[in-house]
């Protein structure tokens, strides 16, 4: 039959006709049997449906070998293939396996590895599935299995954007030159996959969801690479306003599809997850693997990434089950803390903080040592919400971790005493609470009750006074704390430093070198903007190099009096 040139007549036909009805034929022969078939409905436009039977027996038999030589002899959809298609689409006997295979092919940019039975390897490309696909959208009763499947097609035409977006191969732009040829399809593969992705949205009585994405230029941003992800973010939204259900069964999909930890779309995937998380129920298996998923994308290289992730797990926090499994997120959380990015330090602190101070839970010894280090460098964060998430976590952590992490974190709550004082000063009201706050819980951690009792009544000088007059040891670590802070952009907080160092240096008159420290850094405050604050460090630098020198003069005088006496004790024993 492939030999002949007998498509055009009625013999050819029932010739093929009388071939099926002897029996199915092999595995082998079937992908010939589809080319012609094809063959004949090209040369025989008025009899399109003689060979239907025998078309759906084929395909019952074979789905794979019927799709995919089908998308291989006619990739661009031509009318005979396009009545194909819809005769095993229409069927109940072949619809789903069918479009289980085309679904396949349509997620595998830019081409579908297969082989028929009779051993050929002709290429299958994504672009043809969705020619097959819009052709199949433009009809008045679409199939049901098509509408039964629609957030798989959904997910995987909106990938498909971004990789024609990415790459475009030369054999699929090849094969793209054809179809516009012959259907007068738009520019660009990319932009025909947004045109699917429209025509399918109005099928799930979505207009309302293209036309709010064309008004704020969501068509536009999602062929942009860069941009992709968060033009899926807007579809999600717009989508979940019309219909949650739908976004709930894409949800599903997608949760499958990132156990594969695929690379290339778990970004547009995860924007979509982001958006659509309070609408799902998340009780069951589902919320664990949420969890997974996003504990995995928490320590990408991707800042994207990472800062869905911490996105959705301040979502998740509504969630009392999902809070506590949240615990286990807790070393990756603590290392995004020293993060460089603002805005991803701010949001994990704040997941941390709902982690450890609202479910009162507590956290390895460990971890919690890493957390409190890290806590006490953001307290001097550019972002006042960062300083005082980040001293409200420090006040849970040392107030609820068990006894025996009481030692280990010692260390870190004494380097916290200087900063919160000063931070008590803050013009941020917030802030100086929160500091206020945490430095009383720091005292009594400490289980400094004199100084606690002073906290409590708010005469912050004279804790810091009897705190360098307890921890004389210690006051030279505290000068150290405290000089950064004559840098502050805050007046409050240079003044505050100033008069610390001030109270410090007269407890440093006998280390000679630290004092001239404090002296060098006050008289570097000379072109500070506020004339105040110039005025107290001159005036404070002039106090202790004053009283440095009166040591220094008192020391000379010891030194000369021992001396004489040296001499005269000299003289007498000779004598």
């Amino acid at each position: 039959m492939e030999n002949c040139d007998s498509s055009t007549t009625n013999s050819s036909a029932a010739l093929l006709n009388m071939l099926v009805e002897e029996g199915l034929p092999s595995p082998k022969q079937v992908p010939a049997m589809v080319k012609y078939i094809h063959q004949w409905l090209m040369a025989n436009e008025s009899d399109e449906h003689r060979l239907d039977r025998k078309l759906l027996d084929l395909t019952e038999a074979q789905p794979t070998d019927v799709v995919m030589t089908l998308l291989s002899v006619a990739p661009s959809c031509d009318r005979a293939a396009e009545t194909m298609w819809k005769t095993i689409l229409c069927s109940s006997r072949t619809a789903e396996s069918v479009q289980l295979r085309l679904l396949d092919v349509l997620g595998s940019w830019p081409e579908h590895s297969t082989c028929t039975s009779d051993g050929d390897t002709t290429r299958v490309f994504a672009l043809a599935a969705t020619v097959v696909m819009w052709k199949i959208l433009q009809v008045p009763c679409i199939p049901q299995i098509v509408m039964k499947i629609l957030p798989r097609v959904f997910v995987h035409l909106l990938f498909q954007v971004l990789f024609s977006t990415l790459d475009t191969p030369m054999e699929v732009d090849k094969l793209w030159k054809e179809c516009q040829q012959q259907h007068g399809f738009a520019a660009s593969p990319n932009r025909f996959a947004v045109q699917t992705l429209k025509s399918l949205l109005c099928q799930m009585q979505g207009e309302r969801v293209v036309m709010a994405v064309g008004r704020k230029c969501g068509w536009d941003t999602l062929l942009c690479v860069d941009t992709h992800h968060y033009a899926v973010a807007l579809l999600a939204r717009e989508m979940s306003c019309v219909s949650p259900p739908l976004c709930s069964r894409i949800f599903r999909y997608l949760l499958q599809l990132l156990s594969t930890q695929e690379p290339r779309w778990d970004l547009p995937a995860l924007a979509f997850i982001v958006e659509v998380l309070k609408y799902q129920d998340l009780s069951g298996s589902s919320g664990k693997r949420v969890l997974q998923i996003l504990s995995r994308h928490l320590q990408s290289e991707c800042r994207e990434k990472r800062y869905l992730a911490l996105r959705a797990l301040l979502k998740l926090t509504d969630d009392p089950l999902l809070a506590r499994r949240m615990c286990s997120l807790a070393e990756s959380l603590v290392q995004l803390l020293e993060e460089a990015d603002g805005e991803i330090v701010r949001m994990a602190a704040m997941v941390l903080s709902f982690v450890v101070f609202e479910n009162n839970s507590l956290i390895a010894s460990p971890i919690a040592l890493q957390l409190a280090e890290a806590l006490l460098t953001l307290f001097d964060h550019d972002t006042s919400q960062v300083q005082q998430v980040s001293i409200l976590l420090f006040q849970a952590l040392v107030t609820i971790q068990l006894e025996k992490e009481e030692k280990a974190l010692k260390r870190q709550v004494l380097q916290s005493l200087i900063p919160l004082f000063i931070h008590c000063h803050d013009k941020n009201r917030c802030v100086a609470q929160a500091s206020w706050e945490t430095l009383h819980c720091a005292a009594k951690f400490l289980q400094r009750n004199h100084l606690k009792k002073l906290v409590r009544k708010k005469k912050l000088w004279k804790f810091a006074e009897c705190l360098l007059a307890e921890d004389r040891s210690r006051v030279v670590e505290h000068v150290r704390q405290a000089l950064p802070y004559l840098q502050s952009p805050q007046e409050p907080l240079r003044e505050a430093a100033i008069r610390f160092l001030g109270m410090a240096g007269r407890c440093l008159r006998e280390q000679e070198d630290e004092l001239q420290l404090i002296c060098e850094a006050l008289e570097d405050m000379a072109d500070d903007t506020s004339p105040a604050i110039r005025k107290l460090a001159a005036e404070t630098a002039s106090i202790l190099q004053a009283m440095q020198d009166r040591f220094r003069e008192a020391c000379q005088r010891r030194s000369r009096l021992c001396g004489s006496a040296w001499l005269c004790y000299g003289s007498s024993a000779e004598n």
